[in-house]
């Protein structure tokens, strides 16, 4: 993939670093990242790749943004961390305070942790004692969708997909949940909310990737079937947990992507872009509803959880910073602009041998294949084409920085077209 001179760092040492969903003995040699740079991945010999991953969906403001920088700077300099057992910090409470001001509803409450995924474990940790805490005992069970994809911890994977996904021979492992399509019809609303129905005692909510399902297929549903199944959980008391860790903060075209449907989860988690891609952070927001069931003098209604490095304070302040550059930088018309011409561009694959279907939803691009054939040799010709993509089952997909410019979206569209027009005919 890289067809430069190795560097000793990564000549003496790779071996000792166990890469992430690759098979190590058969996997291509990574490319060797120095620097990064507005959208550019600056490799060792001085390539420069545009990324058209965004570093998997977080640098959302490009990189090295100088107003990111300098508040995570300025914050090194009084406090890197402090724990948040029994402390308060300034810039937790800030961005919490800021985060519940663009969430809709009354999602009022944070918990901060330091991934996706355990974003996704207490938003499951919370649904479950909701009802215990209301004396509700048994339900422990979650309705996830075919095609989902909510992270790779234990109760994350048991969310997934169990057939298709990545987790699914671990399906003997773990917890095991309630599965169905993604509801689009009227026919798959009434298989919905039968299914909810026939289980209510023991599901305790409803967890989705709103509008755009990313691991799982970069598949899309239309906002009117999120508004739906909000509906059927408030007609079967059943809560929605929205999984927003890879669709917020603008990516989608909206804040969240709930917004496009008018809908107020019960839970949120939020991740990825959280930070600008500067560093790691998430949270779980929850209602007045779901909180107050945790309100209580008997100290095991309690939320028992707490992640060492939550609400670190240089990840506050640089998820501070982020929030600062959606208010004075014009970053959703971008991503209007950015849809066009994914659309416009993209679409020209479409006719191409091999082609299933091409499709766009704000900042994000999809060319989806037959089967993804020659997969090592498909990434290096982007390599060479000077972008860096990393295609995903059987989809080729581009979720750029939001700040990226119409000629540096364009060579990345055109790279696109022109190695899957090259692929289709190998």
């Amino acid at each position: 993939m890289f067809s430069g001179a190795i560097p000793a760092w990564q000549h003496d040492c790779a071996a000792f670093v166990w890469m992430p969903y690759c098979q190590m003995k058969t996997a291509p040699w990574p490319v060797p990242v120095v620097r990064t740079e507005g959208v550019h991945l600056i490799l060792a010999d001085g390539t420069r790749l545009i990324d058209g991953m965004a570093s998997w969906w977080t640098a959302c403001h490009g990189y090295n943004h100088p107003h990111i920088r300098r508040a995570v700077e300025d914050q090194l300099q009084r406090m890197p961390h402090v724990m948040l057992g029994g402390v308060h910090h300034e810039p937790a409470l800030r961005l919490a305070s800021r985060l519940v001001g663009l969430l809709p509803g009354s999602l009022n409450h944070v918990f901060y942790c330091d991934s996706g995924s355990v974003a996704v474990e207490v938003a499951l940790k919370m649904a479950v004692q909701f009802w215990l805490n209301r004396g509700r005992s048994g339900r422990t069970r979650f309705v996830c969708f075919e095609n989902g994809y909510h992270g790779d911890t234990t109760g994350a994977m048991s969310a997934c997909d169990p057939i298709t996904s990545m987790h699914a021979r671990f399906q003997d492992f773990l917890p095991q949940q309630y599965s169905c399509p993604v509801p689009l019809t009227n026919n798959d609303f009434r298989a919905f909310e039968k299914l909810i129905s026939t289980h209510h005692n023991e599901i305790a909510g409803v967890i989705l990737e709103p509008l755009i399902q990313g691991a799982g297929g970069m598949r899309f549903h239309p906002a009117e079937s999120l508004s739906r199944i909000r509906d059927v959980c408030d007609r079967q008391n059943v809560l929605l947990i929205a999984d927003e860790i890879a669709t917020g903060f603008g990516r989608t075209g909206s804040m969240f992507a709930c917004e496009q449907a008018a809908v107020v989860p019960d839970i949120v988690c939020l991740g990825k872009a959280l930070t600008g891609g500067t560093m790691a952070l998430a949270a779980t927001a929850a209602s007045d509803e779901v909180f107050d069931a945790f309100l209580s003098d008997d100290p095991a209604h309690a939320l028992m959880h707490g992640p060492t490095f939550m609400g670190n304070p240089l990840a506050c302040a640089a998820a501070g910073a982020s929030l600062d550059l959606f208010e004075t930088e014009p970053r959703l018309r971008q991503v209007s602009d950015i849809e066009h011409t994914l659309r416009d561009v993209l679409e020209r694959c479409r006719r191409m041998p091999r082609v299933v279907d091409v499709r766009c939803r704000g900042a994000v691009g999809v060319v989806q294949v037959e089967e993804l054939h020659d997969l090592p040799r498909l990434q290096a010709r982007f390599v060479q084409r000077g972008v860096w993509l990393r295609p995903l089952r059987d989809v080729i997909y581009l979720t750029p920085p939001l700040t990226i410019s119409t000629a540096e979206l364009n060579e990345l569209c055109e790279a696109v077209v022109r190695v899957v027009d090259e692929w289709s005919r190998w």
